[in-house]
């Protein structure tokens, strides 16, 4: 990831607070602008004049105490449309994981996920109560396709100190379809082990990428629905940092079918950096521009 901006997202909470501390760091190691801006839970109201003056406050302290560039949005409407308008300027944007009940939440999602929808740009979202530091282990989890190992070159080189692990889990709803089927127990059996063989044999490769190896990287493959078993390997692994990629659906879709992105959001226990498919196809092409004679 090629980090030049970052946009931290505090209502002036305690909480709020330590997002702003984990953007901080982040713009110290990539040696990143912090633009900072109030946005309340669910981007509900704008601030008052009171918390405008609060926020120039934090910007200063923020600035002296990570020896970094701080800038303050001036714009305080606390509206999702500002926020979102803000981070197409930006190469990442952190904002924390209060949680919204309004009725708008339930249909359209929570502010991160509907953030995502709007300005496609990589948002972290902080849950950790230790507001700076690298990160130790970082779960990415992988499709195998086409997009995996940008993903973890981006996982890579967004902190280069932490060991990386890929994580892929195959669905068993095919295995399934072929018992509907009636399908012999061997052919079942045969297909599993296509399946993991296939995905050793993947994950081997992105492993083997060059930009990957300025981290350890290592692999694991699990067998069921791949956000639950991502939530069990953080837990397992005790993964501090979870990458997934999002492709580009409407609210509806996310509402009605629930992407695998989306409910890591609301179930992991560490922070999650998701990362829109947008994104992954710019890196994509700069690097193709890059490699072109």
């Amino acid at each position: 990831m090629n980090i030049q901006s970052i946009l931290a997202l505090t209502d002036l909470s305690a909480r709020g607070l330590r997002t702003v501390a984990r953007a901080a760091f982040l713009a110290q190691a990539h040696g990143a602008l912090l633009k900072i801006m109030y946005a309340p839970a669910g981007f509900a109201a704008p601030a008052d004049a009171g918390a405008a003056l609060r926020l120039a406050a934090l910007c200063l302290e923020t600035a002296e105490g990570f020896g970094i560039l701080v800038k303050k949005v001036d714009d305080a409407s606390g509206s999702l449309d500002a926020a979102a308008e803000e981070a197409r300027w930006c190469d990442l944007v952190v904002i924390g994981d209060d949680v919204d009940r309004s009725l708008a939440a339930f249909f359209h999602g929570q502010p991160a996920e509907r953030l995502l929808r709007r300005a496609a740009k990589p948002v972290l979202v902080s849950r950790s109560d230790a507001a700076a530091g690298n990160y130790a282990r970082i779960l990415v989890a992988v499709d195998l396709g086409r997009d995996s190992g940008t993903l973890v070159d981006m996982a890579c080189a967004f902190d280069g100190t932490a060991e990386v692990e890929m994580f892929h889990a195959f669905s068993p709803a095919y295995e399934g379809k072929l018992r509907y089927a009636d399908v012999s127990t061997r052919v079942i059996e045969h297909y599993r082990d296509t399946c993991a063989r296939h995905a050793r044999e993947r994950l081997l490769q992105l492993s083997d990428a060059s930009s990957a190896r300025r981290n350890r990287v290592v692999a694991a493959i699990g067998r069921a629905d791949p956000a639950r078993q991502l939530a069990v390997q953080q837990q397992y692994t005790r993964a501090d940092l979870l990458v997934v990629g999002k492709r580009r659906r409407a609210a509806l879709a996310d509402f009605l079918c629930g992407s695998v992105a989306q409910r890591v959001l609301r179930g992991a226990a560490s922070d999650v950096l998701v990362v829109p498919h947008d994104a992954i196809a710019r890196r994509q092409e700069r690097r193709a521009a890059a490699a072109a004679p």
